[in-house]
């Protein structure tokens, strides 16, 4: 896919070529300034025009009618040198590489060094670069019938630098794998319900495992009865499909400390239960196990970087259906940790999914635990739909989690958590908790409630009810599934320092 070429990039026959520019130059300098030469000048023109922009996320396509060897170049701003950011430049390369997309061009090069500045080495821009092309050139088939016509895809890519070899090399394969998982975690959340069940997420977990040599162990219905998953097991009373608690372990270490605990809601598809949706509520519920395919998507990143880290990932999974034999509102079901719950609310599933999840991580060692799940629409109330909410009960493991979403480019804001919260969770006359409070500060109530199985142990707590998917297509893919949350936890791991 990507080839490495110490040569003058504007001297090879390619079908484009594709360079940063920054800051509305008055004139083109270095490499650039050669290139403008050969154009007698001509570019400097097309600036001062406009008909060439170097604002952000700007692309601009010349004909090159034969001046230099290469048929195209796209001119991709950058804007401000000292304002851009390493999001700013894979939001940039993802929008190009759309562009060039559409005209089927099969091959491209990339004047690697046109896009370095101050703040951005040539590592980090040849990371941006191979993770927003995985990103940005995704696509989800579906289920049409396609046509007979071939479809024509950028299937190379020649990087043009004077750095290191290595390097470069070494920072396009972390990248590529980046965008790879991520899109592997897009691709499962935008599967249908009957597409992918609670043993189809088991089998694909199994694949992981035997392509990356992780441990694996999937939990049947007759395991979680002996372990008493109470809560697990509630959720899957109305459905004909069994229910499987996934583990994945990884150990980068030579003894098996120190664990960090990935958990994922499965929920392949939510009705509601007997506390059922609206019909428009309850379209789209094939994406209630994005929690499930980011921990999944994070561990395939994990399985090709090999980190010095130990991770044990657990995903609950089932669907949530009606059925004479599904779970009420009033039952009291025993989790696994022998604490007993109250259900007020059939629909607030996957927080009873995760309960028991987070116990089984914490049987296999997890010293840390972050959950992530398609929680609550009160996160999308209160934070909208670019914003994951977050929850903590240790603000020293927060704070790495919040860096490693930083630098993934996924936003994720702290929402409080206090003794007040744990007492509406805890007030119930019959049951050591309920599963739902009330509407009132919905996302804090759900996932405080998970908190409550954490205890004690550092835990962090992401909500992607209003991330996991988007109804825009954007400069690193298109709508449908976003696969957030994959590179945060893949970067925690990565970055990860004890506490």
């Amino acid at each position: 896919m990507f080839q490495y070429e110490n040569k003058n990039p504007f001297e090879n026959e390619q079908e484009c070529i594709i360079v940063g520019l920054k800051d509305q130059p008055e004139k083109f300098s270095g490499i650039l300034e050669e290139l403008d030469l050969k154009f007698d000048r001509q570019l400097t023109e097309l600036v001062k025009s406009g008909d060439i922009s170097a604002k952000l996320k700007e692309v601009s396509k010349v004909h090159t009618l034969g001046k230099i060897a290469a048929k195209r170049v796209f001119f991709v701003g950058l804007g401000k040198e000292k304002k851009l950011s390493f999001d700013d430049l894979k939001q940039a390369f993802g929008k190009t590489f759309k562009e060039v997309n559409k005209l089927g061009i099969k091959q491209a090069a990339i004047a690697l060094d046109t896009f370095i500045t101050e703040e951005i080495s040539h590592e980090d821009a040849s990371h941006a670069l191979s993770e927003a092309f995985a990103l940005a050139t995704y696509k989800f088939e579906g289920y049409k019938q396609k046509s007979n016509a071939p479809e024509k895809n950028i299937e190379k890519l020649s990087i043009y630098s004077e750095y290191d070899k290595g390097e470069i090399e070494s920072s396009l394969t972390v990248g590529f794998a980046y965008g790879n998982a991520t899109n592997s975690a897009r691709t499962l959340v935008n599967l249908p319900g009957n597409m992918l069940t609670a043993t189809d997420l088991a089998n694909y977990a199994v694949e992981l495992a035997k392509k990356y040599e992780f441990d694996v162990e999937i939990l049947e219905k007759e395991d979680m009865e002996k372990l008493g998953m109470g809560a697990l097991l509630a959720v899957n009373k109305g459905s004909v499909e069994p229910p499987k608690m996934i583990v994945l372990k990884y150990q980068g270490k030579e003894e098996w400390k120190d664990v960090i605990g990935l958990v994922g809601k499965g929920i392949t598809f939510d009705t509601g239960g007997y506390s059922l949706k609206t019909k428009a509520g309850i379209v789209g519920m094939k994406t209630d196990m994005g929690g499930a395919a980011a921990v999944l998507g994070a561990m395939e990143v994990i399985g090709e970087l090999r980190p010095e880290q130990n991770v044990v990932a657990v995903i609950p999974s089932t669907d949530n259906m009606i059925s004479g034999s599904a779970f009420k509102p009033d039952d009291v079901i025993t989790s696994m940790n022998g604490k007993t719950i109250e259900v007020l609310n059939t629909d607030a599933e996957g927080r009873l999914a995760l309960a028991d999840a987070v116990t089984y991580a914490k049987h296999h060692g997890a010293g840390y635990i972050v959950d992530v799940a398609t929680l609550t629409g009160g996160v999308i109330t209160a934070l909208g739909l670019d914003k994951t909410g977050a929850m903590t009960n240790n603000e020293a493991f927060y704070e790495q989690v919040l860096e490693a979403s930083f630098e993934a480019g996924e936003f994720i804001w702290l929402l409080p958590y206090t003794e007040n919260d744990k007492k509406r969770i805890r007030n119930s006359k019959i049951a050591d908790l309920n599963n739902s409070p009330g509407s009132e500060g919905h996302a804090i109530m759900g996932g405080g409630f998970v908190g409550e199985f954490a205890e004690d142990t550092p835990w962090v707590h992401l909500d992607i009810a209003g991330t996991a998917t988007t109804n825009q297509e954007h400069e690193l893919g298109p709508a449908g599934a976003t696969g957030v949350m994959v590179r945060t936890l893949a970067l925690l791991v990565e970055r990860f320092e004890m506490i």
